[in-house]
């Protein structure tokens, strides 16, 4: 007994012991910890170009004041101040934060610390010259980004300091290292950030560095992030960002062929350098606080009635489903009356079809269609069931659910589905008239004035489009298949056809007319989408060249009035400079006023 106990103390020992020297690396990596000193090399981040070649974002070197507190000797700290240009009281709050566990919770007085970050050329020359007088500090480089263009901020995002969520999601990060935040440096994150290097230096018991290790055998280096060239035309863009200045709204415009956005902007929007260095969060925290919301993405957040810019799709749906043809007309006195429900429209012929009635933007009409489908209980049983099919072909046509952008933050818009208003008036105890209003895109459909444009990109095509992206090309990478393979609404050719005509003919002699363009087949749609807050908003959705198209466009301005108004002219003269790289003389004074104009002050917004 007694020697079976002996053996079974040995064994447990031999089994700790194999555990500890073998299995278990912790002690090992303390070990590590002591002997090697490793320093990261941060890689090059990925260039940045718009569809042109052009250089829109870029690198710059920035330095980094590294410290290990465990190698850190007494030292003039009046001299170390006055290097970097901070106060002792700084210096001394720096160090106490550092120790802080909660909010460094990888503090470890034999790991480097980051003790200032962004010192500028000045700063780090200064302090480069007496680095040995202030022994267990030194310095690390690493990468800020720089900009050639002032625009695009919602397009480009930025980097910023990982967060210890981020560290948790992806073991690439340490403290102190930066990630992409917002925009296609957050989406396309892990090809622009490359892979670290590391350098491993040999520290003697005392902690002094001996040199590297093995002669630098060891060493890895960094490789570079991937570049990447956007869909984004970027002059184009500054154009279009020029003429929302002092208006509150977006601008998407969207190459048909391809899905790739040419312009996107959001007003008001900010400069991207401001979220750059050391003011990044007092910039950030002054940005978040503006009541105007600039860091609100309207292009793609904001979720807008889209109103009569929303007719076309009705078109379509209503001749899919055999609920009209081109011949159909239905009358118009004034808007729609049915029983004691009207829906007012302004002067034009009666009765109307589909064609003219896109031309007029004639409300009856499709308030009309819109009646005959969901109330048309031969077809269809019941109006919830009608209703469901109508709302299935939206989505087949964009609306409802996010597109699938490659930038983060997307709304889904909204259109409502038969269960949304039993639930509001009780099951099917609801018709077409309780419901009227979202046949000419007002009542519960909102949009996004991304999927608006995405509409005219469809029409465009006749009956397809790809997914709207911002990013044309990876470096040595294949686009994912969403943003290459074509989608396709269950409607027919030959609809699409009759809808652009009716849309070409409301440029031609409709509410479009000054979309006109020598020389350019513009086809088009205004929208005044009523607003319970203030003015109307102005929207414009159109396309160009009618036969041969180029580009398909949104402009949505907040509390701008009738979509001739702004939303129109403003379209046309981004479609001119698109398509002809000039605004003729004849519309120069119709740039000025685009550009001159202030929607903000007169927008009649109601104060809460």
């Amino acid at each position: 007994m007694i020697g079976g106990f002996i053996t079974v103390i040995v064994l447990i020992y031999i089994f700790r012991l194999f555990n500890l020297q073998v299995l278990d690396s912790s002690y090992k990596a303390d070990a590590d910890t002591n002997a090697f000193l490793r320093k990261a090399i941060y890689p090059s981040r990925g260039i940045i170009y718009d569809r042109n070649n052009n250089v829109v974002v870029y690198n710059r070197p920035a330095y980094d004041v590294m410290m290990i507190p465990r190698d850190v000797k007494e030292f003039d700290t009046i001299d170390f101040c006055n290097t970097l240009d901070i106060t002792p009281e700084q210096l001394r709050k720096r160090l106490v934060d550092m120790r802080d566990r909660r909010s460094n919770p990888g503090f470890s007085t034999y790991t480097p610390q980051t003790l200032l970050t962004h010192l500028t050329a000045e700063d780090y020359g200064r302090l480069q010259e007496k680095l040995y007088r202030f022994p267990g500090f030194y310095i690390q480089k690493r990468i800020l980004r720089e900009y050639n263009y002032d625009c695009a901020a919602n397009v480009l995002g930025n980097i910023r300091e990982v967060s210890p969520a981020d560290m948790e999601r992806d073991s690439y990060y340490s403290r102190g290292d930066y990630t992409g935040d917002l925009g296609v440096e957050r989406s396309y994150e892990r090809f622009l950030r490359g892979e670290k290097g590391e350098e491993i230096l040999i520290r003697d018991a005392h902690g002094q560095i001996q040199g590297r290790y093995h002669d630098g055998a060891e060493d890895k280096k960094a490789i570079s992030g991937k570049n990447i060239r956007l869909s984004l035309d970027i002059e184009l863009q500054q154009y279009a960002e020029s003429l929302m200045c002092n208006k509150i709204g977006a601008i998407v415009a969207i190459e048909p062929a391809t899905g790739e956005i040419l312009a996107m902007v959001t007003s008001p929007s900010y400069s991207p350098s401001l979220l750059v260095g050391r003011k990044r969060g007092e910039n950030y925290s002054m940005l978040r606080k503006d009541p105007q919301k600039p860091l609100l993405d309207r292009s793609i957040q904001g979720a807008y009635p889209p109103g009569s810019t929303f007719k076309p799709s009705q078109g379509l749906i209503f001749l899919q489903e055999g609920i009209i043809n081109l011949s159909t007309t239905y009358s118009c006195n004034r808007g729609y009356v049915n029983g004691g429900l009207r829906v007012g429209c302004h002067p034009h012929g009666s009765p109307i079809n589909l064609q003219p009635a896109l031309r007029t933007s004639c409300n009856a009409f499709f308030c009309w269609g819109f009646k005959s489908m969901i109330d048309r209980r031969s077809k269809y049983g019941t109006p919830a069931k009608a209703f469901e099919i109508w709302k299935n072909y939206l989505v087949e046509l964009g609306y409802g659910y996010k597109l699938g952008i490659d930038i983060p933050g997307e709304s889904r818009g909204f259109i409502p589905n038969a269960e949304f208003y039993n639930k509001v008036y009780g099951e099917d105890r609801w018709s077409a008239n309780s419901i009227i209003s979202v046949s000419i895109g007002q009542g519960e459909v909102m949009a996004t004035p991304l999927q608006i444009a995405n509409l005219g990109a469809t029409i465009a095509n006749r009956g397809w489009y790809i997914t709207p992206h911002v990013v044309k090309e990876v470096q040595d990478t294949l686009l994912q298949d969403q943003y290459t393979q074509r989608r396709m609404p269950n409607i027919d050719r030959q609809h699409f056809e009759s809808v652009a005509e009716g849309m070409r003919m409301a440029v031609v002699g409709g509410t479009c007319r000054i979309a006109n363009l020598p020389d350019i087949e513009v086809c088009g749609k205004t929208g005044t989408a009523q607003n319970p807050h203030g003015r109307d908003h102005s929207v414009f959705l159109g396309f160009a060249p009618y036969h041969d198209p180029k580009i398909a466009i949104c402009v949505y301005v907040e509390n701008a009035g009738f979509g001739a108004t702004f939303g129109v002219p403003i379209g046309s003269l981004v479609m001119e400079k698109y398509l002809t790289g000039h605004i003729a003389d004849n519309r120069k004074y119709l740039e000025e006023r685009m550009l001159n104009s202030n929607t903000i002050i007169n927008s009649g917004v109601k104060k809460h």
